[in-house]
């Protein structure tokens, strides 16, 4: 990495009363680097070696002038967003009508409607590539969503300036698919195409044209199930979240670490936002939760259920990382049903069959029952992964009471800690972590506890 110099465009003063003034929370350290007066972010190389040019682009020095020009061009860019200047905003555009023009100003009226603390644009000028009369430039999007971001969130785009009149470059492209493939770039939902933005207390609603129909039933059941998850998880968190529910799963679909990897397999996720999409150790601004369409209709007493599941791990934060799949998904299954009678506590067929047979020895892999590892529970046996580690929860309650959950949660979010004080990756050998702190804490084994569920849950539903 080499020297750091960015400059911070929310703080100017000729910004006037616009959003730009709203009190923001302190960088950290991963975010900030040096702030100079001048210059902008200088960085390690976001292209790969071989991809720095191509046929009709220079990777030479930008000529004189051009990066100051870029800077101009952005920090107008962000300013109008930031005031609500649409006219400013379209003025930098190279072309204000069409299908780019139109992409831009439903992106413009995203940024309006959504609770913007912070947003700004850097570059480094390392990265501007000449390509004829025109400018190919990474653009790190630096956006922070009031009440619900702990810190501005850095995300990455190439974007293409062209010339315009008296030499004054503009935005004519925001997109560039092959760079965005090759650097695993997430659009948001406000980036894909236009959006409906809903808020209430504690519950910020991304929805689209299709789905904004289902908005009011959604956030008044993601409301209740705050309510519902923060009276029986423990932990301190913020009780707010955002939720996207759009009317097409390729969102979803665009998650590198969706479960099971196929959007139509998946009923909502709740997933961690990045503080910086290009670098995995700067930490996260917070999780989110997006349901697939399918939810937005399905029966109230259902989707409140997996809203409580998704707001479970939303609460838990970074300790569900630290836990196996089957620790993290069963408590999440626990407090979902936490509210409902135990006649409505539906347990899948699957889950049933998988109990019996696992107990009569005709486990299909010929190895003895067992609690799910966490690098296959997503897999064919999924339904009944879920069935049989919300049952390991429930057998451990009902011998050791809840605090055994949080007590389990705890051990394995502090034994992380120090594998990751050691430099060494957390994920790796987190299943055997939690064995050891199982026995430790009860005396089972996971295949003990693996009996007990699928007796408990043969004697509750019947064979």
């Amino acid at each position: 990495m080499t020297g750091a110099a960015e400059r911070s465009w929310e703080g100017d003063p000729h910004l006037g009363p616009g959003r730009s003034q709203r009190r923001t929370v302190r960088w950290t350290s991963a975010l900030l680097g040096a702030v100079l007066a001048l210059g902008v972010l200088s960085g390690c190389s976001l292209l790969s070696d071989d991809e720095t040019s191509s046929p009709g682009t220079s990777a030479a020095p930008a000529p004189p002038g051009v990066v100051e020009e870029l800077t101009r061009v952005l920090r107008r860019r962000a300013v109008a967003v930031r005031e609500g200047d649409e006219q400013v905003f379209r003025s930098g555009l190279a072309r204000r009508g069409g299908e780019f023009g139109t992409a831009q100003a439903d992106y413009f009226r995203a940024m309006q409607d959504l609770p913007v603390q912070v947003f700004r644009y850097s570059f480094d000028p390392a990265e501007v590539l000449r390509d004829g009369e025109s400018y190919w430039v990474v653009v790190r999007v630096h956006l922070q969503l009031e009440g619900y971001d702990a810190a501005p969130v850095v995300a990455r785009d190439r974007y293409l300036f062209t010339p315009g009149s008296r030499g004054r470059l503009r935005l004519a492209s925001v997109t560039d698919e092959a760079w965005e493939e090759r650097n695993g770039v997430v659009a948001q939902p406000w980036d894909r195409g236009p959006v409906e933005v809903r808020e209430v207390a504690g519950v910020l609603g991304v929805f689209d044209a299709t789905s904004v129909g289902s908005a009011d039933a959604l956030l008044e059941s993601v409301q209740r199930g705050i309510a519902d998850v923060s009276a029986v998880v423990p932990y301190d968190w913020e009780r707010r979240v955002v939720v996207y529910a759009l009317g097409d799963s390729g969102f979803l679909g665009s998650l590198a670490e969706l479960p099971g990897g196929d959007p139509e397999l998946v009923d909502a996720v709740a997933f961690p936002v990045p503080l910086d999409d290009a670098d995995p150790s700067a930490g996260t601004a917070g999780v989110r939760v997006a349901l697939h369409p399918r939810m937005l209709t399905r029966e109230d007493g259902a989707r409140d259920r997996l809203v409580r599941h998704e707001l479970t791990h939303v609460a838990l934060g970074p300790r569900d990382d630290a836990v196996p799949v089957w620790l993290s998904e069963g408590i999440a299954e626990w407090v979902s049903v936490a509210p409902l009678a135990p006649e409505d506590r539906a347990l899948s067929t699957g889950s049933l069959v998988a109990a019996r047979d696992g107990l009569d020895g005709e486990e299909p892999s010929g190895e003895p029952l067992d609690l799910p590892r966490s690098d296959g529970f997503n897999g064919a046996t999924s339904g009944a992964n879920y069935g049989l580690s919300w049952w390991a929860c429930e057998a451990l309650t009902t011998a050791y009471g809840d605090e055994v959950l949080w007590t389990l949660v705890d051990d394995l979010d502090a034994a992380a800690e120090v594998v990751t004080a050691r430099g060494e990756d957390p994920a790796v050998g987190v299943d055997e972590r939690g064995e050891e702190v199982l026995a430790q804490r009860t005396g089972l084994t996971t295949e003990d506890l693996a009996r007990r569920a699928a007796r408990l849950m043969l004697a509750t539903y019947g064979p």
